[in-house]
């Protein structure tokens, strides 16, 4: 199809016309700032139409939204905030391309360990949500589905996997056998700058370090790795006090017990073992 000029431009026009993003307008009755905030998340996207496909082309409009979105998470309810990210991942008169770039923002801060606004119990909301979706076939939803599973595992609140660890003398231990009012379990790989620095931080803070000797806290940092050469290297560097220890049976990883999408990682536990 040949055009002129004028009408190559008005074609242009046509098909890109996504310029800003509009937010919803606040209805003045609403005066309790929870309350504002509140219509502010429900009706987020209210102006967004995301059968058009030109949305993906403006990360800096969209993306920009998407984090404002999730910003405004914390100044209202759970149930709230849940019930957002549901309406906002059903598939309903969202284009499949754009509904995969949604997909990606959550995985990008929801999800992924390096992000500051990761946040697990709204990942699972938007998890649940698209495998709900007909707008994805089974296969793009193996990810999601596997994602879910780990997340519900030793979720806030909920009583942490029990496993068994090993010392370097052979003796060995289980979780729940430890006793104390918390319980810190620090999975590491020593020989990694993270865990080096974490280790470094953990040492030196001193709520932790007197919490530790007064015996209102147990350490127990373990290794989920096989290289058992490489966890011997770094033994000293540990403080005695703790519990250093390695997975044998590599159940961690194996069977996938805990969610090390990230190393280290750290669970603080209750007396009664609840995350």
């Amino acid at each position: 199809t040949q055009y002129h000029k004028g009408q190559a431009a008005d074609v242009q026009s046509h098909r890109d016309t996504i310029s800003t993003f509009v937010l919803p307008t606040i209805p003045n009755i609403l005066t309790e700032p929870e309350a504002r905030a509140s219509y502010l998340v429900e009706h987020y996207w209210d102006y967004t139409n995301f059968a058009d496909t030109n949305y993906i082309h403006h990360p800096d409009i969209v993306e920009q939204a998407w984090v404002n979105y999730i910003d405004l998470m914390k100044l209202v309810p759970y149930s709230t905030a849940e019930s957002s990210l549901t309406n906002m991942f059903n598939d309903k008169g969202k284009h499949k391309k754009c509904y995969l770039y949604l997909m990606e923002l959550a995985e990008k801060y929801l999800y992924e360990p390096n992000s500051p606004m990761r946040n697990e119990e709204l990942y699972i909301p938007t998890l649940k949500a698209i495998l709900n979706s007909h707008v994805l076939d089974e296969s793009e939803k193996i990810r999601p589905r596997n994602r879910l599973e780990l997340a519900l595992r030793n979720r806030q609140g909920t009583p942490a996997i029990d496993f068994s660890y090993t010392l370097a003398s052979g003796k060995q231990g289980t979780l729940y056998t430890l006793e104390a009012p918390y319980i810190l379990l620090y999975i590491n790989n020593p020989g990694c700058h993270a865990c080096e620095e974490t280790l470094n931080e953990l040492r030196n803070n001193t709520t932790i370090t007197q919490m530790v000797a007064n015996g209102q806290m147990t350490i127990l940092s373990l290794y989920p790795d096989e290289d058992l050469n490489e966890w011997k290297k770094y033994l000293n560097a540990f403080p005695a006090e703790w519990i250093n220890a390695y997975d044998a049976k590599q159940r961690l990883t194996k069977q996938r017990l805990y969610d090390l999408k990230a190393i280290p990682t750290l669970y603080l536990l209750g007396k009664d073992k609840t995350v």
